[in-house]
């Protein structure tokens, strides 16, 4: 999954503006020495940033700290499947994320945890807002307009990727499928190098998370056509979503907490609303948003019935879309 990046300056900052004054320190016997919160990739990214943003709301919250690891690798397979393996007490957490979660299982062999039934699910936290851009090269200033220039071009235009099976490369061989496109797939070793050749304009078209791309819309290196979401973002209201030009169409790439399977129901509502409180923070909200992520505010019910939706789609789309799994 691509992850966006901070410099380390400006994550410590994050975390200076979380101070919550207003509320209490939970009582009772939860919890009783620091908690684990697992980041299954590397430091500096979005993942990240969210994680260690989120844990001091809930280390005043609860009154122990909530210290993050970084246990990555795998494409998060690393991380997650350590607190698959924890007990259910609440002392190890995981904020995941769609890719770890709703699409591992289809992409990988010998996975060693179910996503979807192996966890939790505690809060969905937040959406990154995801971006559909060209070059400036291409005569198109719409999603429709795309299309037909594609159309008219069979087998002319590529699009660019962090790598077979990522949300880049599902985002767009799932577009080319449901809008009958010839294209040619581009996979790089990541998301950095696919941005920059789509700005060099060696591939035309790319689907990545808007703090890769806005940068170089605004410079003119690239135009954006268009959100991935269901819906147009709070973020950016007046880029149009793609679904209003190819209906059904959707990709919302989310992070979310959850616990090993078994947590206590009582102790997952309650970290459910000590989670949400800290994410509605102005401050939080604020610098969350300066990065392209959406925080939100949903029930442990909401988040499950996401994910297994979720689940279910993408396995779909991966196996429709022809993408052999590899060894994980």
């Amino acid at each position: 999954m691509t992850q966006l990046r901070l410099p380390r300056r400006a994550a410590l900052s994050l975390l200076a503006a979380t101070a919550l004054p207003g509320v209490a320190r939970a009582q009772g016997g939860y919890p009783n020495r620091p908690v684990s919160v697992i980041v299954p990739w590397a430091p500096g990214g979005s993942t990240d940033i969210l994680a260690r943003v989120l844990s001091e709301p809930l280390r005043i919250a609860f009154g122990q700290p909530f210290v993050v690891e970084n246990r990555s690798g795998a494409s998060g397979n690393i991380g997650s499947a350590y607190v698959a393996r924890a007990a259910p007490d609440g002392q190890t957490l995981l904020v995941g994320s769609m890719s770890t979660h709703a699409m591992n299982d289809a992409l990988f062999s010998n996975m060693p945890f179910n996503g979807a039934e192996d966890f939790t699910p505690i809060a969905l936290l937040a959406y990154v807002l995801n971006t559909m851009v060209v070059h400036p090269s291409v005569p198109a200033n719409s999603v429709s307009e795309f299309i037909a220039y594609a159309k008219a071009n069979p087998g002319k235009l590529a699009y660019a990727s962090a790598g077979a099976g990522s949300t880049n490369h599902l985002c767009a061989a799932m577009f080319a499928q449901m809008a009958g496109l010839d294209m040619v797939h581009i996979p790089y070793r990541g998301g950095a190098p696919a941005v920059l050749d789509t700005v060099a304009g060696q591939t035309q078209l790319l689907f990545s998370a808007g703090t890769q791309t806005l940068e170089h819309v605004r410079n003119g290196r690239l135009k954006l056509l268009a959100v991935t979401e269901e819906k147009r973002s709070a973020l950016l209201p007046e880029v149009p979503t793609v679904n209003e030009s190819l209906p059904g169409y959707e990709m919302a790439v989310w992070y979310g907490a959850l616990g090993p399977k078994g947590l206590p129901p009582a102790l997952t509502e309650r970290l459910n609303a000590e989670m949400n409180r800290g994410l509605m923070l102005p401050d939080v909200k604020d610098k969350m948003a300066a990065i392209g992520v959406e925080v939100v505010n949903e029930t442990p019910a909401d988040f499950a019935a996401r994910l297994h939706q979720d689940t279910t789609k993408w396995h779909k789309v991966i196996r429709d879309l022809g993408i052999d799994k590899t060894d994980a």
